[in-house]
């Protein structure tokens, strides 16, 4: 999770949700490289890495990944995972999206992260995920719907269907699902969600 919003307890939201399994957009995403096989070793950048719980999985399966959060507390949490596997490729960077910069890679991971970017700085950071795919890399992530219930929040971004749909232009849509539904987040507080589950292939043709 980005960690855009210094007056929430991260480190407890790590503890909570440390252990949980990978996202499935991530697994979707890993499945579908599983199937394109290839020599290159693979890169991924996770954007708001938080606990690692979705780094962890890609490590796993023998990918290098690059861990952008801006929570010092999310790097450390994530080294120090006794999960971690021997000899992992993993680097990580203390940064908010709009000032990480990271290489060209195959993978942009952002698990219910994006949505913690301003809206003054979510197109450019949009731009440089699209322009860091190499033809036929994927993104995958969550964005937020503008019936979800923290519309409105200072510093968050959210997004129409026509809107979500515009920024996938570039892409091949392979994964896409439109959720509402009201439940409560890791900290127990009740919420409205409305978030659109992505995994989107960038077209080879707008390398």
């Amino acid at each position: 999770m980005s960690t855009q919003h210094k007056d929430r307890d991260w480190a407890a939201y790590y503890i909570k949700t440390g252990s949980r399994p990978p996202r499935e957009t991530l697994m979707f995403a890993l499945d579908r490289f599983d199937a394109e096989p290839t020599d290159a070793a693979r890169f991924a950048v996770d954007l708001g890495a938080g606990s690692g719980r979705d780094v962890i999985e890609m490590l796993r399966r023998g990918w290098r990944v690059l861990a952008i959060d801006a929570e010092p507390d999310a790097i450390d949490a994530l080294n120090a995972r006794p999960d971690l596997p021997p000899e992992a490729d993993l680097s990580g960077n203390i940064a908010r999206f709009e000032n990480a910069t990271w290489p060209e890679c195959d993978l942009v991971n952002s698990s219910f992260a994006l949505p913690l970017c301003a809206p003054k700085d979510f197109e450019d950071v949009w731009r440089q995920i699209v322009s860091s795919l190499r033809p036929g890399g994927r993104f995958a992530g969550q964005l937020y719907g503008e019936r979800d219930s923290w519309v409105g929040r200072d510093g968050m971004t959210f997004h129409s269907r026509t809107q979500v749909e515009a920024l996938l232009a570039d892409f091949d849509v392979e994964y896409f699902v439109e959720e509402e539904d009201d439940s409560t987040t890791p900290r127990g507080e009740a919420k409205h969600w409305h978030v659109f589950h992505i995994v989107a292939r960038r077209l080879v043709a707008n390398a």
